[in-house]
């Protein structure tokens, strides 16, 4: 077995870490390109995080990390922007199809057989129970107020949120609970997908008239980006069916994938860079929901979940996407091809910053630690 060396990068004076090799094998399910077979991992936990009071996530879509980062259909991406910060090589998925990618980041909840369809219809979910790690039993789309959210944690916190959704027009928009969801096509002037919006699956916000003024649409980040004080600390970045790869061609003409991706970043991501609560002490993550779906690939020990045995149908991830870091705390122009890592560490390495405690399997994640921050 081939072991790759661990890169480290100094250490703020403020951090303590503990560094653990560890080799991992994982299978690829119905997929065979560079499969991590006995593919040698770091175990890096932090003692602490680095001074982020701001953290910038924009989600593009069903995109594997060859697509990607291994191409020019998006230099903006796979070029310019990994030169400001560190391309995450083996970062990974956690199920099929989008929508549940989608809640594991602000939840922690694994995928169910609704969830993993994209909740065509937009049903109540029927729990039966809970089991560790504070999973949801049970089977459906709309979590009922027990399950809690990233959101509502930093609301009780004093700390601030928001999602910004291209297209969704009126705040908090989502189909009638029992509906079928007419949002799961792109119509002229409307790409908007309610199953790219993860704050309106859970009752614990939507239940709450605030939801209208936390979920809102993208045209507002502009001006929430020109001051600290209305820069909120949490902003979670989702374009619509075109601006997002996701729809090729797109509705309204435009070729879309990764062409339409590329012009959308080329136009909205220099500005939370020059936002001065992102130059201040912010972190931008630029990731994909989900790898095509021929890619079942998951890392850091994911494995059957308590509402489905292959949380990515065929397989147990969402394959193998890559995700870029941005941040004053980082290292320009840097690669990370040591450590696996998931949308349940960056639940983990949102919630640690702001001193959280974790949510679902985010408990048994691994946050970005030391082979992450300078």
């Amino acid at each position: 077995m081939l072991l790759r060396p661990v890169r480290r990068s100094p250490l703020p004076a403020r951090a303590v870490t503990v560094v653990v090799a560890a080799a991992v094998a994982f299978v690829a399910v119905g997929y065979s390109t560079d499969a991590p077979v006995a593919r040698a991992t770091s175990r890096v936990v932090s003692g602490a995080q680095p001074a982020v009071k701001h953290v910038f996530v924009v989600n593009l879509e069903n995109k594997g990390f060859n697509q990607t980062f291994r191409t020019s259909r998006a230099p903006y991406l796979s070029q310019r922007l990994t030169g400001k910060g560190m391309l995450l090589t083996h970062y990974y998925g956690i199920a099929h199809h989008s929508l549940p990618n989608y809640l594991a980041q602000i939840s922690g909840q694994a995928p169910n057989p609704s969830t993993q369809a994209d909740c065509q219809r937009f049903s109540a979910f029927k729990a039966t129970g809970t089991v560790a790690p504070q999973q949801a039993k049970g089977r459906g789309c709309v979590y009922p107020k027990s399950v809690n959210t990233v959101a509502t944690q930093l609301t009780r916190h004093g700390l601030s949120w928001r999602g910004y959704m291209q297209d969704m027009g009126t705040g908090c928009r989502h189909p009638a609970l029992g509906a079928r969801d007419t949002t799961q096509r792109a119509h002229k002037g409307d790409q908007y997908a309610a199953r790219h919006n993860p704050f309106v699956y859970f009752k614990v916000i939507t239940s709450k008239a605030s939801c209208a003024t936390h979920d809102v649409s993208l045209k507002h980040l502009s001006t929430d980006l020109s001051k600290v004080s209305t820069t909120r600390n949490l902003s979670y970045i989702t374009p619509n069916l075109c601006n997002d790869g996701h729809d090729s061609p797109c509705v309204d003409g435009r070729k879309g994938g990764l062409t339409s991706a590329n012009v959308w970043l080329k136009s909205w991501i220099p500005k939370i860079l020059a936002s001065p609560a992102f130059k201040r002490n912010g972190l931008l993550v630029v990731t994909f929901d989900e790898a095509e779906t021929g890619d079942s690939r998951a890392c850091c020990g994911e494995g059957a979940a308590p509402n489905t045995a292959n949380p990515g149908i065929t397989g147990k991830g969402g394959g193998r996407i890559g995700a870029v870091l941005v941040s004053p705390y980082i290292s320009p122009g840097t690669k990370n091809k040591t450590t696996d890592y998931n949308h349940y560490s960056l639940l983990r390495t949102i919630e640690d910053i702001f001193g959280l405690p974790a949510l679902g399997y985010a408990k048994r994640a691994q946050a970005f630690g030391s082979d992450v921050w300078r």
